[in-house]
Order: C-alpha cells, then sequence, then structure tokens
C-alpha cells in the first residue's frame, strides 16, 4: 500500500482574473475550489491513474471535513487524524497575468494529535510506501521527517521525501528511496547555483545526493523536463512535452505519482511517466486527470 503524509492540507480556492490590483477591486472570471497539499496531490493523481493508497494527515473542524469528502470521492482512501480545535486552512490562489497566492496559518497541532499520528504509522509494513511531502506546521519540529524516518526505518518501508532545506537534508541518511527536488532546491543543498539546462552540473549535484544516503533523484526542470540520477548508478534525462502552462500547483507532485506508478516498469519507463504526469497537471488548470497524463505521454519523444 501507499500512503501519503500531508501535515499542511487546506483548500486552495482559485480565482482566474485578468490581473491583480493590490488596493483596488478585483473581480474574478471564474473561481473553483480544489483541495490542496502535496500529499494530497500525489494520492489524487496517483488514483486518477489506478493506483490504491490511503492520505494521512491532520485536517480540523468542517473545511477539514470537506475537504476529506472530496478526497474519498475521486477514489482515495483516508485516515486522517482530526484536530480537537481549529479550521484546515483556506489559501487563495490568484491566477491571471502573474500567480499571487494567499496561503492560510492553519490550527495547531497538539502533542496528542502527534501520537495519534505515529501510532498510524506504526501500521506500516514490509513492501509498503510512505511519501512524505511538502512542508511543515510551525507548531512542529523541523526533524519531524527525519523523526519518522528514524522510527520507522529497518521495516522494509519505501521511503519518499518531497521537501526543502532542512526536511530534505535531514532525511538523507535514512536512505529514501526517492526524492524529488527542483533545481533550485537541488542547489541549495549542494550549495551552488544550478541552471535548468545545465545538465551535466545537475548530474553531478543528483549524484552528490546519493552519495548522502538517497537511493533515487529525480529533479524537476520544468519545461525542460526532468533528470533522474537512479540507484543503477546511472543518470535517465526525458524532455517535456510542449504546451501551455496554466498551472505550476502540484505539478512537482504529479511527477512524483507518475514515477511511483511506472517504477516496476524500469528506471526509463518511470521518468516517461513522471514527466508525462507533471506536464499534465502544468498544462491544466488542476490536477491532470488520467486522460490529460496519457495525452501528455503520447507526446513524449
Amino acid at each position: 500500500m501507499i500512503y501519503t503524509v500531508t501535515f499542511n492540507p487546506a483548500l486552495d480556492y482559485v480565482m482566474q482574473m485578468p490581473s491583480f490590483l493590490p488596493g483596488e477591486t478585483n473581480r474574478a472570471e471564474s473561481e473553483e475550489l480544489q483541495v490542496g497539499g502535496k500529499g494530497i496531490n500525489v494520492s489524487i493523481v496517483l488514483a486518477q491513474l489506478g493506483m490504491e493508497n490511503t492520505a494521512l494527515g491532520f485536517l480540523a473542524g468542517d473545511t477539514g471535513e470537506l475537504l476529506r469528502a472530496r478526497i474519498e470521492k475521486v477514489g482515495v482512501k483516508t485516515d486522517f487524524v482530526f484536530l480537537p480545535a481549529g479550521y484546515t486552512r483556506i489559501n487563495v490562489k490568484i491566477k491571471g497575468q502573474v500567480e499571487t497566492e494567499l496561503n492560510g496559518r492553519g490550527p495547531d497541532i497538539p502533542p496528542s494529535a502527534v501520537e495519534e499520528l505515529w501510532a498510524k504509522l506504526d501500521r506500516l509494513k514490509e513492501g509498503d510506501t510512505l511519501i512524505l511531502s511538502g512542508s511543515i506546521p510551525f507548531s512542529l519540529s523541523p526533524h519531524t521527517y527525519e523523526d519518522i524516518l528514524k522510527r520507522l526505518s529497518g521495516r522494509g518501508i519505501r521511503f519518499v521525501v518531497d521537501a526543502t532545506g532542512d526536511l530534505l537534508a535531514y532525511s538523507l541518511p535514512y536512505r529514501p528511496f526517492l526524492v524529488k527536488p527542483n533545481h533550485q532546491e537541488l542547489g541549495e543543498l549542494v550549495g551552488r547555483e544550478l541552471a535548468p539546462d545545465d545538465l551535466p552540473a545537475l548530474t553531478e549535484a543528483a549524484q552528490e545526493l546519493r552519495q548522502q544516503g538517497t537511493q533515487n533523484v529525480m529533479v524537476s526542470l520544468g519545461k525542460h523536463g526532468a533528470l533522474l540520477a537512479a540507484q543503477d548508478g546511472k543518470a535517465y534525462v526525458q524532455k517535456a512535452p510542449a504546451g501551455q502552462l496554466k498551472n505550476s500547483v502540484g505539478a512537482g507532485d504529479s511527477t512524483v505519482a507518475g514515477f511511483l506508478t511506472a517504477w516496476e516498469k524500469g528506471c526509463e519507463e518511470a521518468l516517461r511517466l513522471a514527466v508525462a504526469a507533471g506536464s499534465a497537471t502544468a498544462f491544466s488548470l488542476g490536477l491532470a486527470t488520467r486522460e490529460e497524463i496519457e495525452a501528455a505521454y503520447r507526446q513524449l519523444s
């Protein structure tokens, strides 16, 4: 079974408008309420691709109930911890000539709720995959991902970490199966600036991360596709299909879902489906459907 953990879930209120002027009355051309949070995004795209999975994390209040109902409707199993107070946050995403985001703070997570999540994670068994994605709330330690990996290490569980900064750096010694930085995040980890089209430099940096412990490093490169420094010691590159960028939210999460879906077919196929899924979401107003992912896959060279 695949499990995702989202510490900072949200409902995203997405507004399309031709321009956004601070201090003025701005009227949307359209609006849509979407579920948000990196792990939840991975869960939804996995479900689109026919992969059974369970979403874990923290929810609160009426907004939390609405979020749970929405993701269960698209085929994701859920086992959230419900918090005693507060509300799952609502983020406002303004899409126009540029993208503007107003992100909520989210509820406090008491120690008792953390212990309840630990108990759920302790039920994972050999052969399961655990995906840790995104940021963590202000009330939790920056060592949270590290603590989870330490607790579950040695049980035959595959770990996927899609995070930035210390959250990712602290995870590397526990040999995660996959990490997925973009080129900027990879540069921060190795201490030098990297360009998205400089494949030799990107490959060298990704291999440095492998030397620190991770088994597979997939670097998302936007319109340039993605690079995989794989556990077989080789580097693979997949160019992205042509298309119009409509939405950057969830594209990286979609690449993780695509990669895991096709992993059993080999490194190259996993990277191809990863790029197809990420591109399909980037070309859509929301997370890509299976049909959109398949259409993007057919365009790959």
